[in-house]
């Protein structure tokens, strides 16, 4: 199978459907090898538009869903991003190709998945993205204050630390729910409060 092709025939079914806004997000999602990040036996499914799973009962977001998010988060080179839910890396990496991988940093639940995801993005050239197993509620203090965060997984509310990581001024974005989901992006005021935009509904994973 011609990956590199079948990457760009996905970019472009995204274009078409008005899923990418940002060129800087169309040339990370055509940039980062999908392929890479899914099991072997689900290689010839990595250029579809949905999930797939990844073990851990976790699973790598549709492409669609990464390059909406990326592009809500209205990402520039040199921001200093959290993830919470590293999950196989992909997420991460398109990121990374959009700020630099040294601005990346990632927590995921899972001892195994962690691992294997900071083995993958060495490989593939993004050795530089930080990746911890931990509680992603609790985000990562050590790298605070950063200027975007999002999850990757649903949490009922936004996580209190994770949203006082985030410097006055910048975004954090997550689905928001348990059965029912809405990707919800906030504003953190000076004040520590949140100004919301609420984006459709969604169906993710739920935060461990």
């Amino acid at each position: 199978m011609d990956f590199a092709a079948a990457r760009e025939r996905l970019v472009e079914r995204l274009d078409d459907r008005g899923r990418i806004d940002d060129e800087r997000v169309r040339e990370a999602m055509a940039t980062v090898p999908r392929h890479e990040f899914v099991p072997e036996d689900r290689r010839e499914d990595a250029y579809r538009d949905t999930p797939l799973p990844i073990g851990e009962g976790q699973t790598i977001s549709a492409p669609h869903m990464v390059a909406v998010m990326a592009d809500l988060l209205d990402l520039s080179a040199g921001d200093d991003v959290l993830e919470v839910g590293t999950g196989c890396g992909y997420h991460a990496a398109v990121t990374a190709e959009v700020v630099g991988a040294e601005h990346v940093y990632s927590v995921e639940y899972h001892d195994s998945l962690a691992e294997e995801a900071r083995e993958r993005l060495d490989r593939l050239g993004y050795g530089a993205v930080s990746v911890r197993a931990g509680d992603g509620k609790e985000g990562w203090a050590e790298h605070a204050p950063y200027d975007r965060a999002y999850l990757t997984c649903a949490a009922p509310e936004f996580p209190e630390p994770v949203v006082e990581q985030v410097r006055p001024g910048g975004y954090v974005l997550a689905p928001i729910g348990r059965r029912q989901q809405t990707l919800v992006r906030a504003r953190r005021r000076a004040d520590g409060s949140l100004d919301r935009d609420e984006y459709g509904g969604v169906r993710f994973v739920e935060l461990q």
